[in-house]
């Protein structure tokens, strides 16, 4: 078998151009980041003396201005490592990143304005207006840079390394059918097969095992690639030495390829303490830092939401109290962080306060939903009291939604890692929500669904995602899909 049964035609033919784009390609991003600020603050600079002083100037200064500007965002870049290939191979986080990193440039920039005694060279007005039209300009033109270049990597036009891969055939097909190396840029050169456990060589395994790696190290010499990945099942510890032993005494980085359950983890990480170093396959979902910055959020804005909405919540309770008998407040046992059960407040929608072993999801046209209950559910209103929950610290703002006890129970023996949605404090609103996936879940592939949604907020929490699934609670359709 040769590497054109494993690669596509792009890759084998190794084309030396896309090799050699990869060594200039840190300098290409570098400049087109620098034009694109020069460009940015040229016109910002034309576009605001314009209808302040009634003439397009570009003076000496708008140039310097223009120049630094450059200047402090490549470097930055530079030191944080952003002109790597592997950051322009995905979309994800790249403009969160360049917003950072323009962050940073403003600040350095003011400093040196400071430090020098030199800010009034400058007008303020153009250096704000740059500022801010460069908050979309730079994310566009690095999201327009990542998508090209994704799609050179993709289709052999641009390689990120050249790789040689080893080991046994069905290992080495394995690691290729499942990672597809090629889509990130990774251009397979060769591949060699051990075949030491073959029935024919199984005599004398050590020497058929030498004859392989000698026979791969002197193909990999002559084909020069930039990496050297070993397939092989971890557990074969002794052909993974015999294989590394005889690759060091090549110029080449040697990888070895991830075991199939490192697949389930999408940011698998080295760990050293001391002497002891592990993998660790996960983290807890939030640091110590970021669950403080959460709860402080969570308190201050569920504290001034409960005091701006107490006319509007007096007014709820009283046409509860009008319209049906029974409680102003339904309360009912939920898993919170952990799965520590605590009692959710709601507003009571319904004729029923169930809270047993059995509990009967609300339908659409229900009859037990009253009809102040209806217009509640419709707008989220009959939410607001777990303000109350957040501020006593047993919900967050934003999470997971609590699912009734029964439920929960219910679902956790058909859905696998169901209660990893217990990882985070559960919200008034979540990620599954303002995507439409809410009301009656009456089958399993339903609350799968919504399950899905739930661990990809557990696994990418940021403070901002919060902030956006929170406006999207507000203004978007979708938020108010599904409602019981």
């Amino acid at each position: 078998m040769s590497v054109n049964d494993i690669a596509p035609a792009a890759f084998a033919a190794r084309d030396a151009r896309a090799h050699m784009l990869r060594h200039w390609l840190w300098l290409i991003t570098a400049a087109a980041d620098a034009v694109v600020i020069l460009v940015m603050v040229g016109l910002v600079s034309l576009a605001y003396h314009l209808p302040v002083y009634g003439d397009a100037r570009a003076d000496k200064a708008t140039l310097e201005l223009a120049l630094m500007l450059a200047a402090i965002f490549v470097f930055v870049n530079a030191t944080r490592g952003r002109y790597q290939l592997a950051n322009y191979l995905s979309t994800k986080g790249q403009i969160a990143s360049a917003f950072s990193l323009w962050n940073v440039t403003m600040v350095a920039f003011i400093a040196i304005l400071f430090l020098a005694k030199i800010a009034d060279h400058y007008s303020r007005g153009v250096v704000l207006a740059s500022y801010l039209v460069g908050i979309p300009v730079i994310a566009l033109a690095r999201s327009a840079m990542v998508r090209t270049i994704s799609i050179g990597s993709k289709t052999g036009r641009i390689t990120s390394e050249r790789v040689f891969l080893i080991g046994r055939e069905p290992d080495v097909m394995s690691f290729v059918s499942r990672h597809q190396p090629w889509n990130v840029g990774y251009a397979i050169i060769d591949v060699a097969f051990l075949r030491s456990n073959d029935a024919r060589r199984i005599n004398d395994p050590a020497a058929a095992l030498a004859a392989d790696l000698a026979s791969a190290v002197a193909t990999c010499r002559t084909k020069r690639p930039d990496s050297v990945f070993i397939a092989l099942p971890w557990s074969d510890q002794e052909t993974i030495d015999a294989c590394i032993a005889a690759f060091m005494t090549l110029p080449v980085a040697i990888h070895l390829t991830p075991e199939k359950i490192m697949d389930r983890f999408e940011r698998p990480h080295i760990v050293r303490t001391g002497s002891l170093t592990s993998l660790r396959l996960t983290r807890p979902p939030l640091s110590l830092a970021e669950i403080a910055l959460k709860r402080a959020f969570d308190f201050v804005a569920a504290f001034a939401i409960l005091v701006l909405s107490a006319p509007l919540l007096l007014l709820v309770a009283l046409a509860i109290r009008l319209d049906s008998p029974g409680p102003v407040l339904f309360r009912q046992r939920r898993y919170g962080f952990n799965q520590e059960a605590f009692r959710i407040f709601k507003f009571r929608t319904m004729t029923t306060t169930d809270d047993g072993h059995v509990i009967v999801q609300a339908r659409r046209d229900d009859p037990r939903v009253t009809r102040v209950g209806r217009l509640l559910r419709r707008t989220n209103l009959d939410e607001l009291p777990q303000l109350l929950n957040v501020l006593a610290g047993q919900m967050s703002l934003v999470g997971p939604r609590p699912h009734a006890l029964a439920h929960d129970e219910a679902f956790e023996r058909k859905i696998a890692l169901y209660a990893r949605r217990h990882n985070v404090r559960p919200g008034i609103t979540g990620w599954a929500q303002v995507n439409g996936l809410r009301g009656e879940t009456d089958t399993d592939e339903k609350m799968a669904r919504r399950i899905a949604y739930d661990h990809w907020y557990v696994d990418n929490w940021s403070f901002w995602l919060d902030l956006a699934i929170l406006l999207r609670t507000v203004f978007s359709p979708k938020a108010f899909q599904n409602a019981r």
